[in-house]
């Protein structure tokens, strides 16, 4: 995929654990660790609105595009 996710970095910068994101935030551990992996196909906005109040961030901290690799298919994503 060529969205690659950058919360443990920011989570890092703001010396906060997983857990603590999670508690912040309302969202299971287990769907914060899959965004964190990049396991995840999609986030609603409203999470990553939370996650960003929650660490003081802008989205874009949180993702960055590689180029290189093709989207499957739009189709599946909108």
């Amino acid at each position: 995929m060529a969205i690659i996710t950058r919360l443990d970095r920011v989570l890092a910068d703001r010396k906060m654990s997983l857990s603590e994101l999670a508690e912040r935030v309302d969202i299971t551990i287990v769907n914060l660790s899959n965004f964190k992996t990049g396991k995840v196909k999609a986030i609603r906005f409203s999470t990553l609105n939370a996650i960003c109040v929650a660490l003081n961030c802008q989205p874009g901290d949180l993702l960055e595009y590689t180029q290189g690799e093709e989207v499957e298919s739009l189709d599946q994503v909108i």
